[in-house]
């Protein structure tokens, strides 16, 4: 589902995010991508939904390369990818309905099955009430759980999730976790970043990936981290 190979990204201001990073990501896989804050994990995520472009290096997403010159085609590839983000970026002018149903609009789903999904997916994440409120009436933690709820409602075969129970409390964030493996027991690709050490002890059995200043760990369970030298920084 995802490689990338000697990837860099620096920016104009000559700070560089990462050198030469490998990475692949199986079809099917549920992936932690941990690390503090700084050490690129958003950086990451961007360049794997189209947000950012690598300085250098070459990303392939199911089978879509991102780094080819040229590249127009970030919306065929968001077509398939349910993208979580601190920033919500939700629709202001249109209520929490509204907002998911926007996101089903775009790709051609009929009235009906819109309306459907739109409220099992509120009512697993326990915004049924809410349907019809304005987003700027919502908490910050209704409005990640709106965004969650966004990125998930069109069944997407990949999901990136940048801190997604960043702001939530232990219940809902079990609650969202427990969606996840729904999700990832039917096949769905899941990378999440987090800097929340006690989440991934949660999952013990899901894959790390440890970014950090000068190094990247990788290991088959988030118990034992094998260190790979990569020049993070």
């Amino acid at each position: 589902m995802i490689q990338m190979f000697s990837v860099s990204k620096t920016y104009p201001n000559q700070i560089t995010v990462f050198s030469d990073l490998d990475l692949e990501v199986t079809t099917g896989e549920f992936v932690f991508i941990e690390g503090r804050s700084g050490s690129g994990k958003s950086t990451l995520i961007r360049i794997l939904f189209g947000a950012e472009k690598p300085t250098s290096g070459e990303v392939i997403v199911n089978r879509i390369r991102l780094t080819q010159p040229g590249f127009k085609k970030v919306y065929q590839l968001r077509k398939m990818m349910g993208i979580i983000s601190p920033d919500f970026k939700l629709l202001r002018d249109r209520n929490v309905g509204e907002n998911l149903a926007f996101a089903l609009e775009v790709t051609g789903h009929p009235l009906k099955e819109i309306k459907e999904k739109v409220s099992e997916i509120l009512g697993k994440i326990g915004l049924a009430e809410r349907e019809k409120d304005s987003i700027l009436s919502l908490s910050a933690g209704e409005q990640q759980r709106v965004t969650i709820a966004r990125a998930l409602v069109k069944d997407p075969s990949l999901i990136l999730a940048d801190e997604p129970t960043s702001i939530l409390d232990d219940e809902m964030t079990a609650r969202v976790m427990e969606i996840f493996t729904e999700f990832h027991q039917r096949g769905t690709t899941i990378v999440v970043a987090t800097q929340d050490n006690q989440l991934i002890q949660h999952h013990p059995h899901h894959r790390v990936i440890s970014l950090s200043g000068g190094k990247a760990g990788e290991a088959e369970s988030n118990e034992e981290v094998k260190s790979i030298e990569c020049s993070l920084s």
